[in-house]
């Protein structure tokens, strides 16, 4: 049976989205937010070489380098001051709210509400700052291993570099906050979004190319276009997938009213992390790859050599080191979404009257849907690792571009999806009371 949201949306009347001025400046704000964000990609800091920096990226375009770039949206392979984007501040969220968890002042900002909510997004600022500033030093000393790469003194440009990859990583934090408060979808996830699906074009073309040269064959090309259908349709269909509880409520007496008993349900969703433990597990498994990849270029040790070796993209030890951040953040990032606490679901439920079928309220509940959260957690976490490793191997054996790996299909399809269910929302509001008429003549129908 329908729920009434589901009997709104399909009575929703999509002529009037012309009256809807609120959501017309939204989608305004967050497509020229969007522009910005990608003429930015197009600023390069000073010092840099732009043909042996290209030549370089050509060489190395599907390892480590590939990942961070598809993810930059070509930002890093042309050295501009959004080289780091967003992967910083990424990091630093990971860092206090797993923080959050373990020490006790940071567990008590998180139930002040709002004004706790504020302190810990500064504390995640300062860290940010501190993240980009060591890994700016990097990319600058990196940069001047290469040599021909770089074309200034090194001090200059290291610290150059610095400040420009510093102000860049901030402004994109400023840019995200801004379309998340003033536009439509989450900031941060739009930009990550914007950032593949702008590296997609070339990334087909250049398979069509190598299609057309002989290098790969045509029943390859049929297969990864296959394959690519498959992630989508998979993605579409796990994250909207939906357990169902069934929650009765019985006669009630509210005043001179009596109020019949009704039926309904609680929906889990399967994957209810949505995105952020794939982000999450490159952002973090980033940093110490980067290291060791470093480490590996300005010496001659045997393990740092074979270390980096293995933590390249599409190695055994990297996809299961990746794997197993990305089951680990499913349960913990799980256990920070208010829909999957179980005691608190049970106690609202009993405060308004209703019960699981077949289960007493209150602690019998909450255990009940422990059961059930823990179960749908388990799978999400073997959905998500499947998509994201299953296709990183393939790319490893075929040289396939990262744009069309399960890590960036998963990203664009889930925030396209995340994005127009917010446009369905502003539109239900802007028809509300007409969307409510029509849904209950229907339901009675």
């Amino acid at each position: 049976m329908a729920s009434l949201s589901d009997r709104m949306v399909s009575q929703m009347d999509f002529s009037a989205f012309s009256k809807a001025k609120d959501l017309h400046k939204r989608l305004l704000f967050t497509l020229f937010a969007l522009i910005i964000f990608r003429l930015g990609t197009y600023v390069p800091f000073p010092g840099i070489n732009p043909t042996v920096l290209a030549d370089f990226f050509a060489q190395n375009n599907n390892g480590l380098l590939g990942m961070f770039n598809a993810f930059t949206g070509g930002a890093l392979s042309r050295m501009s001051i959004f080289a780091l984007n967003i992967m910083p501040y990424i990091s630093a969220s990971i860092i206090v709210q797993l923080g959050a968890s373990v020490l006790p002042s940071l567990a008590a900002l998180k139930k002040e509400g709002e004004s706790g909510y504020r302190k810990m997004n500064q504390y995640t600022r300062y860290l940010t700052v501190l993240i980009t500033v060591v890994q700016a030093f990097f990319m600058a000393r990196a940069l001047e291993s290469g040599g021909a790469v770089i074309m200034s003194s090194h001090t200059m440009f290291e610290l150059s570099t610095v400040v420009s990859l510093l102000g860049g990583t901030m402004f994109v934090v400023w840019l995200g906050e801004q379309i998340t408060a003033r536009g439509i979808g989450n900031g941060t996830s739009l930009i990550i979004m914007v950032g593949i699906v702008a590296g997609m074009p070339s990334a087909l073309l250049r398979i069509f190319e190598e299609s057309r040269t002989g290098v790969l064959s045509f029943g390859m090309l049929l297969f990864l276009l296959a394959m690519v259908v498959a992630i989508v349709y998979i993605v579409v269909l796990f994250e909207r997938a939906q357990r169902r509880i069934t929650i009765q409520y019985p006669k009630r007496q509210m005043g001179a009213r009596a109020m019949q008993g009704v039926n309904s349900y609680l929906p889990l969703k399967i994957n209810p992390t949505g995105v952020m433990p794939p982000i999450f597990a490159s952002a973090l498994l980033a940093i110490p790859v980067a290291i060791v990849q470093f480490s590996s270029q300005n010496s001659d040790s045997d393990w740092i050599n074979k270390a980096a070796l293995l933590l390249t993209p599409g190695q055994w030890v990297y996809m299961a080191v990746f794997a197993l951040l990305i089951i680990f953040f499913t349960f913990f990032y799980a256990g920070l979404q208010p829909q999957s606490n179980p005691k608190e679901i049970a106690d609202n439920l009993k405060k308004q009257g209703g019960f699981v079928a077949g289960i007493r309220p209150g602690e019998n509940t909450a255990k009940y849907l422990d059961f059930v959260i823990t179960r749908l957690t388990v799978l999400g976490a073997i959905y998500l690792t499947v998509l994201c490793i299953l296709p990183e191997f393939l790319i490893a054996t075929l040289q396939v571009p990262f744009f069309l790996g399960g890590t960036t299909l998963l990203i664009v399809v889930s925030v396209i999806m995340e994005t127009v269910s917010q446009i369905q929302s502003h539109m239900i509001a802007h028809q509300y009371e007409s969307l409510i008429k029509k849904a209950k003549l229907k339901g009675r129908l």
